[in-house]
């Protein structure tokens, strides 16, 4: 059973930004830390910044042969259960670094000199040079090192969709990348049949296919060396001819390429790494431009958007104005900002929540946009967090909500922001005070009612991006230009 229907969500994957994982199986998916690397929010900049932390002093008791030390370090890598991704075809049992295969992997680690060289500059570059090393490893061994930012990027995602916390819960091991150091300690943790879970980001998971030895080896390694033989003029090289005999084509076969230098395995890759290092570093730039987000789809939801368009739809307009609804309605916009703006926006939190005589949650996403409005807003102010503020009022927004969030604005966080409103009456009024607010250098505010919601879930039904990216940069010109 998933999380969103264990806690009653009712919510699909197009509305979650976790893999909404199923208890009773792993999903074959992976925590791919090359993935991390190319993702731009400040989630994963701080998960890169742990991962290379334990790797690079892993690295230096390798290279120093202090072998005692790197052990103990490499020893906390053992069997994480708590994500349901990997390889299991039945109940998850975690296929991480086991008593065995501790052994094998350190072994590995020692023996290859792609840690002695210093050819592996990352913990994923393991999985290409290590013996022993592939993803479902890889993958556990990251859920590991990160495990203080998974706990805290699960107990945000819980707070965010009232999923219940069971307090002082110890966390097991993670590493801690201000003392170089592994730690453990009580926080708030994701229980379900008395089973820890940790939620991962959607962003972070692949089906971990790109940054591979296999895709190394045969379309870039040996691409290489298919070239250089045809350069040389090698033996390996054949000739296709015409019926008149003139040659046609020249070619070498991948095939006779491994036949000459018999078994092309790791310690090969590392040799020919050395000597040919560009080879390397156009894997590594190619393999980060064919990155893709993976679609929900593929993360195992059955519903099609249309249907979760319609359903957001819906639910949106019968849900009444008032502060007996505001927590349904800012659960229903979080949904249907989700889906509408992921990947460009992820990682939603509550900012805060307050319960006087009306629940009110203001909401924090991260800005990951690499296309698009919100990367362009973000090259032209400080915009790497968007902040939201939901009012389910019956009457218009003023000046003071206005204020609101521009207190909350600062050069080093943002100065961008969306204020979502059922209606405004006097939409002329409240766009001059955006407009004012923008020129006082307070930052800018974008205002959206139903009516922009609606239409943002029928372009996204219709996969017409292009008119929710005109809806918001007509808002942005109303007030930069007016």
């Amino acid at each position: 059973m998933r999380i969103s229907k264990i806690f009653g969500l009712n919510k699909s994957q197009f509305e979650l930004d976790f893999v909404d994982i199923d208890t009773s199986v792993d999903t074959k998916l992976f925590l791919d830390p090359y993935f991390i690397g190319k993702c731009r929010s400040p989630l994963a900049i701080s998960c890169r910044a742990t991962i290379h932390s334990f790797f690079q002093l892993l690295v230096t008791y390798l290279q120093a042969n202090d072998v005692d030390s790197a052990r103990e370090q490499f020893s906390y890598l053992h069997e994480p259960n708590e994500t349901c991704l990997g390889m299991s075809s039945s109940a998850p049992k975690g296929r991480g670094v086991g008593a065995m295969d501790f052994e094998k992997i350190f072994e590995s680690l020692l023996q290859s000199k792609a840690v002695k060289t210093g050819i592996a500059e990352d913990l994923e570059d393991f999985r290409i040079f290590v013996g022993n090393f592939d993803k479902d490893k890889l993958s556990d061994m990251t859920t590991n090192i990160l495990r203080k930012h998974l706990l805290i990027y699960t107990a945000q995602q819980c707070t965010l969709h009232g999923i219940p916390l069971q307090e002082n819960v110890a966390t097991g091991p993670y590493w801690e990348r201000k003392s170089s150091s592994w730690e453990t300690k009580h926080y708030r943790a994701l229980i379900s049949n008395d089973k820890r879970y940790l939620l991962i980001p959607k962003r972070f998971v692949s089906y971990s296919d790109k940054y591979t030895q296999q895709k190394y080896t045969q379309h870039f390694v040996l691409n290489f060396l298919q070239n250089e033989h045809l350069r040389l003029n090698t033996a390996l090289v054949q000739v296709r001819r015409d019926k008149k005999g003139n040659i046609k084509k020249k070619f070498v076969t991948k095939k006779n390429i491994r036949n000459k230098e018999g078994r092309i395995d790791k310690e090969w890759l590392v040799d020919f790494t050395q000597k040919n290092p560009q080879v390397f570093q156009k894997f590594k730039e190619d393999t980060k431009n064919s990155l893709h987000v993976l679609s929900n789809e593929e993360m195992g939801e059955t519903k099609s958007i249309e249907a979760v368009c319609d359903y957001l739809r819906d639910e949106l307009i019968s849900t009444p104005s008032g502060p007996e609804n505001a927590t349904k309605y800012h659960r229903i916009v979080t949904g249907i900002l989700h889906l509408c703006f992921y990947p460009s926006l992820t990682c939603p939190t509550i900012e805060k929540e307050i319960h006087e005589g009306r629940k009110r949650i203001d909401l924090v996403f991260e800005n990951t946009a690499d296309s698009g409005f919100f990367f362009r807003t973000a090259s032209r102010m400080p915009a790497q967090f968007v902040f939201i503020e939901c009012k389910n009022y019956t009457k218009d927004p003023k000046n003071p909500e206005l204020d609101q969030m521009a207190g909350r604005f600062g050069p080093s966080r943002s100065q961008l922001g969306l204020i979502l409103c059922r209606d405004i009456d006097d939409y002329g009024l409240f766009l001059q005070r955006c407009v004012d607010t923008y020129r006082d250098s307070r930052g800018l505010i974008l205002p959206l009612m139903d009516s922009d919601l609606v239409s943002f879930l029928d372009a996204t039904k219709r996969s017409r991006m292009d008119e929710v990216e005109g809806r918001l940069q007509q808002l942005y010109s109303s007030i930069v230009v007016a």
